[in-house]
């Protein structure tokens, strides 16, 4: 099979923790240990969050006293693309001895008049309380909202038409190649007047872009691993409840945050709606289970997913 895995942010650094680089090397160790043997077994594809490092080197950026102005986030996403890229590239390599593993900075393509830009959702950077949040938001300028118990800086989020550098990724996988790439949703550009690429300041939802992503490599299972077993249905209330099985017309008629299961579900269903194939929603620590069909939550036009011997 070919396999497109979207790693949450979780994968990296969870939440609470302080993003010291050795920790977050040591979470990329951990989720390739779960990774690795779906490489020896399938084409294996791996896209990335990258908000928590965004939001560190957006900080670091604003208060560098030799830049006469922050770095802006395209860029920052580019240097987050590949920082991780290459500890997950290093991890993969340990991994795999002997197999081909590349890790690429991309591009993402939005349109420069996306309503997202009004509408800032995506949360990028630390937690901080609210006193602190504000405080931060008044001295730079930065939107922030509430995130579970705790507040973030969020940034527009527009929503991904294609990766640009899509036609190369499916030779390098043709070839055998595990490919890491379009990290953090991919780097955003748009096309100009005159019909180049420019950068934007935003940060593209990484779910949403590897569904298309997956959609484009022909991929027969699209996996969004997080750090919950199951999406849940009326989550947070008496009546939770976790959906083993669904399709994309039930899955959109849950109501998601938009910041949080949101986009990870409508990247989901979209991708079993355009291809008729298998998504799921999971533990990272359960991404074998989750392809095999007994974990996580499974969406497929149907609500069925094939026995493991078909895999």
């Amino acid at each position: 099979m070919r396999v497109v895995v979207a790693l949450g942010g979780n994968a990296l650094v969870r939440r609470g923790e302080m993003p010291d680089a050795e920790l977050q090397r040591g979470n990329v160790n951990r989720a390739v240990r779960s990774l690795a043997p779906l490489a020896e077994k399938h084409e294996l594809i791996i896209t990335h969050g990258n908000g928590p490092q965004v939001g560190v080197l957006s900080l670091e950026s604003v208060n560098d006293p030799n830049l006469t102005r922050p770095y802006p986030l395209d860029t920052i996403g580019a240097e987050t693309q590949g920082m991780i890229g290459y500890w997950l590239l290093q991890a993969l390599q340990n991994a795999l001895p002997g197999r081909q593993v590349v890790a690429m900075v991309n591009q993402t393509l939005v349109s420069a008049v996306d309503p997202a830009f009004e509408n800032p959702t995506k949360f990028v950077g630390q937690v901080y309380d609210r006193e602190e949040a504000e405080k931060l938001a008044a001295e730079y300028g930065w939107t922030v909202r509430e995130d579970g118990d705790r507040w973030r800086r969020v940034v527009p989020s527009p929503r991904p038409q294609r990766v640009i550098e899509t036609r190369l990724i499916r030779e390098l996988v043709r070839l055998g190649t595990v490919v890491v790439c379009a990290g953090g949703g991919g780097i955003p550009v748009f096309r100009n007047d005159v019909g180049r690429l420019e950068g934007v300041e935003a940060v593209i939802d990484k779910d949403l872009t590897a569904s298309i992503l997956a959609e484009s490599m022909d991929a027969d299972a699209l996996l969004i691993l997080t750090d919950v077993p199951r999406v849940m249905r009326n989550f947070g209330t008496p009546e939770q409840e976790e959906i083993t099985h669904t399709t994309p017309f039930e899955l959109r008629a849950e109501n998601f945050p938009a910041g949080s299961m949101g986009p990870k579900a409508e990247a989901a269903a979209g991708f079993v709606e355009r291809t008729g194939d298998m998504a799921a929603i999971g533990l990272l620590d359960q991404c074998a289970e989750i392809l095999e069909g007994t974990a996580g939550t499974i969406v497929t036009p149907n609500a069925t997913w094939p026995l493991r011997s078909t895999l």
